[in-house]
């Protein structure tokens, strides 16, 4: 089975798409990429390293210094999925936005990443429309093909409107996605604490001076192209681990999902943020594996 992920030139989450490319490929799927000019994308360079995410992150030998760096960038596991991504020669050599057809995929999976360089992904129409195909054609077996999004992969799903019917396929599905409570926090972390010169840096869409605080959120933004604002599922707050999941002080791990928040609606699964990406994937695994008859 093939797998197509799109990304951007520059700006995507390394944990997200790197951590789910590894988990896809050990589990003997081949996954292909796709950038807009079929040129390798690159990372969000902070999300990395933890470099620039402090007080003192704007001078130069002072930013190798890392506190809250070390806390916001890529775990230990994702670096090193990051690192041999870089060896792979699907990721090296993508596909162009342009070149990807449905036929030529089983699945579609959807990272995120909140640089301002990703609105080129969550603004292409061309993958809007890639997406569409995906969620309303049908395969052999009279099923829709499995498609996986995660954080500001999501926006990219709500903003892709079905012609047939004038609203986005998410209208009538349920979905998670980047929370207001965890973007705001990584904001105002950054912009008041860390990154004060570059205070928007969490954000990749801002609100004008007329408009309420988080309109142009991830969360708020899906909600309106819901058919219910309720059809946005969150973390209950009377979970037992209720905390742990919603704290973002947590992230999962190939062997503990308990941080982790995944909601799936037929083929189609979706997670908010990093913290969620191990379950998220296996979760798409194992839709996938059911679409192929495995167990």
């Amino acid at each position: 089975m093939k797998i197509i992920f799109p990304l951007p030139n520059y700006g995507f989450d390394p944990t997200e798409t790197a951590v789910s490319w590894k988990i896809l490929q050990n589990a003997g799927f081949e996954v292909d990429f796709a950038t807009p000019d079929g040129k390798r994308g690159y990372a969000d360079p902070l999300m990395l390293t933890g470099e620039g995410l402090d007080l003192w992150g704007w001078i130069p030998v002072l930013k190798k210094i890392k506190l809250v760096g070390l806390m916001l960038r890529a775990g230990s596991f994702a670096r090193a999925c990051y690192r041999k991504l870089e060896d792979d020669q699907n990721f090296l050599n993508p596909k162009r936005y342009d070149e990807l057809r449905l036929e030529d995929y089983d699945g579609l999976l959807l990272s995120g990443g909140h640089a301002p360089p990703m609105k080129e992904y969550l603004e292409s129409e061309t993958l809007q429309a890639l997406v569409v195909n995906f969620f309303e054609s049908l395969d052999s077996t009279g099923n829709h093909k499995p498609v996986a999004a995660i954080c500001h992969g999501v926006l990219l799903v709500a903003r892709s409107i079905s012609p047939q019917t004038n609203k986005s396929v998410l209208y009538k599905r349920k979905t998670a996605a980047l929370t207001w409570a965890l973007e705001k926090s990584a904001w105002d972390l950054t912009k008041y604490l860390c990154r004060f010169w570059d205070p928007n840096y969490y954000r990749t869409y801002i609100e004008s001076k007329d408009e309420p605080p988080g309109h142009w959120s991830v969360e708020t933004e899906v909600k309106r192209n819901l058919e219910n604002p309720e059809d946005f599922i969150d973390v209950p707050k009377d979970h037992k681990q209720y905390f742990i999941k919603t704290s973002g002080l947590f992230r999962d791990s190939l062997e503990n999902h308990k941080p982790s928040w995944v909601v799936r609606d037929g083929n189609y699964v979706s997670s908010r943020w990093p913290g969620d990406t191990h379950a998220f994937a296996q979760e798409f695994v194992k839709m996938l594996k059911e679409k192929s008859g495995e167990q």
